[in-house]
């Protein structure tokens, strides 16, 4: 299960995310323990990260036709009010989103020509391995090891925006 969490994680946020417009990790919670108690309904047929994303995206709905979300929604409060203020982005932190979001680009951009081509199209294109895999005329494996090891370099060269962020 452990494996399960580390590979999904990232894109059962990002659903999370998209379809809440903030993080909820009682959802997060959710998705997992459906997706192990479903665990023998899974076919091979499908891939199992757009099984284990279906599943994230129907306890989205779920919980946005809950009574239990519209109640949330409907109160709000002064306190949360002068919170939505005061976490507005100012100018300051919109430019310093935007010269990271340079940064991460150079990076790929910089990446070996392979490895930047299975990076952009798996993680923002949203292709599947399987996708790549023909659109590029290569194993299924080797798209898998480029993408592993240009987030290794990626990571080791962006760590420094990590340390800026604390």
């Amino acid at each position: 299960m452990k494996d399960i969490i580390s590979k999904n994680s990232y894109k059962i946020k990002q659903i999370i995310k998209n379809f809440t417009g903030e993080y909820n990790e009682d959802l997060e919670q959710e998705v997992y323990i459906k997706t192990y108690k479903n665990l023998g309904k899974y076919s091979e047929q499908n891939k199992f990260s757009q099984w284990i994303c279906t599943i994230a995206a129907n306890l989205c709905r779920d919980y946005l036709r809950s009574s239990k979300f519209k109640k949330q929604s409907q109160t709000t409060n002064d306190e949360e009010l002068l919170n939505n203020i005061a976490n507005k982005k100012t100018p300051e932190i919109e430019y310093s989103q935007k010269e990271r979001q340079k940064i991460i680009l150079k990076e790929i951009n910089a990446l070996p020509k392979k490895m930047k081509e299975v990076i952009i199209l798996y993680e923002f294109e949203d292709c599947s391995y399987e996708k790549i895999a023909q659109k590029l005329k290569i194993p299924e494996g080797t798209v898998k090891s480029r993408i592993n090891n240009a987030r290794k370099i990626l990571k080791e060269r962006l760590s420094f925006l990590m340390k800026e962020e604390n």
